[in-house]
Formats: C-alpha cells, sequence, structure tokens
C-alpha cells in the first residue's frame, strides 16, 4: 500500500500530465484526468479535470465541463464549471450554463445561458463514482461498472 509521501508524489506526477485529443478524433465517452487536457475534436460526454481544460477553435463538446481553469475557443453544448479562471476566446460558442470564480469574454464570443460568478464550486473530485458510471482508485488499477 502507499504511504501517504508516496500518495503525495504520485498525485503530483500525475497533475503535471497533458493530454490532447488531437483535430479530426471523436470521442464518446467521459474524460477525467488529474493533469491539463487540450481538446481539438469533438467530444460527447463530460469533460472533467483537476487542472486546466484548453479547447481549441476546432472542437465541440456536447457534455459538463468541469475544471479548475478553462480556455475555450470551441463550442460547448452543456454546463461548464469552473473553480477559478473561465476564458471564452472570440471564437468560442457556448449554449448552457456557466458557474466560475472569475470570467474572461472576449469580443465576438457568443454565449447563450445563466452565468453565476464568483460562486463557490464544490470540490473535483477524479475517480469516484459520480454518475458517470465507473468507480477507480487514484493509480486507475481498479474499475467496475454500477
Amino acid at each position: 500500500m502507499f504511504t501517504s509521501k508516496e500518495e503525495k508524489r504520485v498525485a503530483e506526477e500525475i497533475s503535471n500530465s497533458s493530454n490532447t485529443i488531437g483535430k479530426g478524433t471523436f470521442l464518446e465517452g467521459n474524460i477525467e484526468t488529474y493533469g491539463n487536457i487540450r481538446i481539438e475534436g469533438k467530444v460527447t460526454g463530460h469533460v472533467k479535470s483537476k487542472s486546466k481544460v484548453a479547447l481549441g477553435t476546432s472542437s465541440q463538446i456536447q457534455g459538463n465541463i468541469t475544471a479548475q481553469n478553462a480556455d475555450i475557443e470551441g463550442e460547448v453544448k452543456g454546463k461548464i464549471e469552473i473553480a477559478e479562471l473561465l476564458v471564452l476566446k472570440s471564437t468560442a460558442v457556448i449554449h448552457g450554463d456557466i458557474v466560475t470564480g472569475k470570467l474572461v469574454v472576449e469580443p465576438g464570443a457568443a454565449f447563450n445561458g445563466s452565468c453565476k460568478m464568483g460562486a463557490t464550486i464544490k470540490e473535483i473530485k477524479i475517480g469516484e463514482n459520480n454518475g458517470f458510471g465507473t468507480s477507480r482508485s487514484l493509480a486507475g488499477a481498479e474499475a467496475k461498472t454500477i
């Protein structure tokens, strides 16, 4: 079993990782990561990160986004919950509600939905049964479908 020190080291290494969903890629399912994620393709499902989510101009997300920070240049159809800073670039198109600590909206960005700023976001939990249908340990060694 991991000691507390080892768990912290593993968690830190995982949170420094980066993930990319490339342009022309279609992903159906939910994404959970401790690290940063950049999406240029299309995702049908929820995206959750303990770090930063960056959506490129060609990205299309049909599902909710939960993260510490986010930069959005593409299209999102779903609720966006960002603990700290959400940046909507000029090419962003949002169809859904936003809950964030701080919001930057560049001229040209389109946003259709309600917005709540300065709200405290509940802690972002990765790998717990959260309605996604799976439960995973920190190391990802255990997974089961409910």
